[in-house]
């Protein structure tokens, strides 16, 4: 503690350490002197621990100059110390033994005194349970004496059938009962209560029969005065559970086995809506009373109310749920699922409608949590009936998902069959013939699985092979309405495969089909924003808000079909393309057709060009009224484009083919020195080279003239501005021939 307080002499501030670095009790020279190397070096370390060395011996010089006599008369001033601390020894031990023998005394005393406190304590207690048998005692023989002074007339003994006690009488009997219960429950256990006990529950009994025969006679008569009584008697002995219960079993189940009767019920269209509409007529008819007096009416002076009571929530709601759950079990059969939800709804109605009637917020909350209101809505298999509808929905949803895509009845907005039902299962789940509200997350996530499973099938109908059926047969199918927009886009169709559809690895589609998919795709697409609407007030009701987070999920949804359009529209545009230039490549029979055949000089198109164009102008023309313009114009120029190319190549070999074939002869002319090899007709005009490359060159033309009829700039169709130079070139080789 001294090295603690000691304060060493203060050094110059540029020390590399510190002063009280010394003074610590954990000082150690190692980590003092490893510390300060990391500051500065050991030469100025050692220069300062110098400096202040030099500090501290003149520090300690000047302090023993300041005390030098005491330190002079020290030892002087201890002789015969010794001496004086002997001569203290003895007082201090007889000092030491009076005290030790005081001790002892005090705590005798003390010792005594707890024992006295803890001897007072137990009697006190013995006292206040002595006290409260008196009460009780007390208590018993004057309530005895108050049931005795009524007279023979009002009661004859507490042994006998007891009669009615009046209810001011019953107010001052139930006020020393409530003392006598509190006394009694305070000497639980106690030998003298058990004796007493007998009396007391005679008491209890004769109270009882008193209390409920005086509520009787009030609801019988419609005395506000002895009801009023008689209830607050009820809570100042803590039984309001009981008055409810009798009021229960008096008042409302005759009432309710009366209203609610099966047979009724089924043998009348709208039994159960009339049954409900009886059973909420009891409250303002039969319960007036009891609200008034109990605070559940508007009209009642709250001076007069007596508080603690909800005979709505524990009298009147126990025994409809009883008598619902006893005499109407087949009110909660789901296994009509449509009657199911007739009877769910007009059933919550119902008990709205009895919310309605409770006197305040708190009585609807106590309602909603009373067990008899868990037990009725538990009652309802919601499960059950979700089961039964959703099965309803996806079987008739998948028999739609059929190989043979059947097209969607007349009238529909969509095409084919599968999208018709898409569209009419979302409606099916949120109309007002299915939808409840408990359901609504349920019915959403199956909304989403139905938009998730027509995605997953329309990708795996996209990739099918496409069908050359006779169109006869794709009409089997088809509605009256709709039969003569069933003809498909490829020319080639009629011919047949004469293969049965168990010996195709996937089911075909025809190209109609695939024209029809995209058409209700793009209209689902559209659609989609009309969910959210219809959604909307249903969510609503269930008191759900966050719309960002269901127009998500719909987004997703429509992202997951738009996935699903460019292989279609590759397969659209491969089918047409196929289609057109199957007639195309009969440019390859136009050499055949002039050469050493004398035939006329070409003036206009070969037939083939108009059959190459057939599967545009009947993309265009049948199908304008279910398609948008831009995919249609889209399909045209893809299509187009491909065949174009295909025919760019076509062309160019026939051309290439008729110029060796010219330069053939003429080597061969030149070789024999004959006119019998001349190429030139009978007519001595046009070659029949030439004849092919002016053919040729007319073909693309009328190519060009009728692409640019269907409302396409040519210079978007890849390849045609190469067909048109490279037929323009032969043509112009012909005429220089020919000139």
């Amino acid at each position: 503690m001294e090295a603690k307080k000691m304060n060493l002499p203060r050094g110059p501030d540029n020390l590399c350490f510190d002063k009280d670095e010394f003074m610590k009790p954990d000082f150690d020279v190692d980590h003092f002197v490893s510390e300060c190397r990391k500051r500065v070096q050991l030469e100025e370390l050692r220069e300062d621990l110098e400096l202040y060395y030099k500090l501290l011996k003149t520090a300690m010089v000047e302090l023993i100059n300041k005390d030098y006599a005491d330190f002079v008369n020290l030892s002087t001033n201890l002789v015969g110390m010794d001496k004086a601390l002997n001569q203290l020894s003895v007082p201090l031990g007889q000092l030491r033994e009076e005290v030790m023998s005081l001790k002892s005394c005090v705590s005798e005393g003390i010792r005594a005194v707890d024992d006295r406190l803890s001897k007072q304590e137990d009697i006190r207690r013995k006292k206040m349970c002595v006290l409260r048998l008196i009460h009780v005692i007390q208590s018993v023989e004057k309530i005895e004496k108050i049931l005795h002074s009524q007279g023979t007339n009002e009661l004859s003994s507490l042994e006998g059938n007891s009669p009615l006690v009046t209810g001011q009488v019953l107010e001052r009997i139930a006020t020393e009962f409530n003392q006598l219960q509190f006394h009694a429950v305070q000497s639980k256990g106690m030998p003298l209560l058990d004796k007493v006990r007998p009396r007391i529950a005679g008491i209890t009994a004769t109270l009882q029969q008193s209390l409920e025969g005086l509520l009787l006679e009030g609801l019988q008569t419609s005395n506000v005065d002895i009801i009023r009584h008689c209830l607050r008697t009820y809570a100042t002995i803590d039984k309001t559970r009981d008055a409810e219960a009798l009021v229960g079993q008096v008042l409302v189940k005759p009432y309710i086995d009366e209203v609610i009767v099966e047979e009724y019920v089924q043998a009348h269209p709208n039994g159960l809506q009339a049954m409900y509409n009886r059973l909420l007529e009891f409250v303002p008819h039969h319960c007036r009373l009891l609200r008034e007096v109990t605070g559940g009416a508007i009209s009642s002076e709250k001076a007069d109310i007596v508080p603690g009571y909800d005979f709505l929530v524990n009298s009147v709601w126990p025994e409809i749920v009883r008598g619902l759950e006893e005499k109407l079990p087949s009110l909660f059969n789901p296994g009509n699922p449509d009657v199911f939800h007739e009877k769910y709804t007009t059933s919550m109605d119902f008990v709205r409608k009895f919310e309605r009637q409770c006197g305040s917020q708190a009585s609807v909350k106590r309602l909603r949590s009373h067990p008899s209101y868990h037990s009725f809505n538990n009652k309802w298999n919601l499960p059950v009936y979700f089961q039964i509808r959703f099965r309803e929905i996806a079987g008739d949803f998948e028999a739609s998902l059929s190989d043979s895509l059947e097209e969607a009845p007349e009238g529909s907005s969509y095409c084919l069959l599968a999208t018709h039902m898409v569209w009419t299962s979302l409606l099916k789940c949120w109309s007002d013939q299915m939808f409840l509200p408990l359901l609504a997350h349920r019915l959403w996530k199956l909304s989403l699985q139905i938009l998730a499973r027509y995605s997953v099938f329309i990708s795996e109908v996209s990739v099918r092979p496409i069908s050359s059926e006779n169109a006869k047969e794709s009409k089997k199918s088809v509605p009256a309405g709709r039969k003569e927009s069933s003809i498909s886009l490829n020319p080639n169709e009629d011919q047949g495969n004469g293969s049965s559809p168990e010996s195709q690895p996937l089911p075909s589609i025809s190209s109609t089909q695939l024209v029809y998919i995209a058409a209700d795709l793009d209209k689902l697409q559209e659609q989609i924003p009309d969910i959210i609407e219809m959604v909307k007030p249903k969510l609503e009701m269930i008191g759900f808000k966050n719309m960002s987070c269901i127009a998500e999920a719909l987004e997703d949804s429509k992202t997951s079909l738009s996935a699903c359009m460019p292989t279609l529209n590759n397969r659209i545009i491969q089918d047409l393309s196929e289609s057109s230039f199957t007639y195309l490549k009969s440019a390859l029979e136009i050499p055949r057709l002039y050469r050493r055949t004398n035939k006329e000089v070409p003036t206009k198109a070969s037939p083939y060009v108009d059959s190459a164009l057939k599967p545009f102008y009947r993309l265009q023309n049948e199908y304008r009224d279910m398609l948008k313009q831009p995919m249609i114009h889209q399909w045209l120029e893809g299509a187009l484009s491909e065949s174009t190319q295909k025919y760019y190549e076509t062309v160019s070999d026939v051309l290439n083919s008729v110029k060796k074939m010219e330069e053939s002869l003429k080597r061969l002319k030149q070789a024999r020195k004959t006119a019998a090899s001349n190429p030139v007709g009978t007519n001595g005009g046009m070659s029949d080279d030439d004849k092919i490359r002016l053919q040729l060159a007319l073909d693309v033309e009328y190519f060009g003239e009728q692409i640019r009829k269907m409302g396409l700039d040519t210079s978007n169709i890849k390849s045609f501005s190469a067909l048109t130079e490279l037929v323009l070139s032969a043509k112009d080789q012909a005429t220089v021939e020919q000139s």
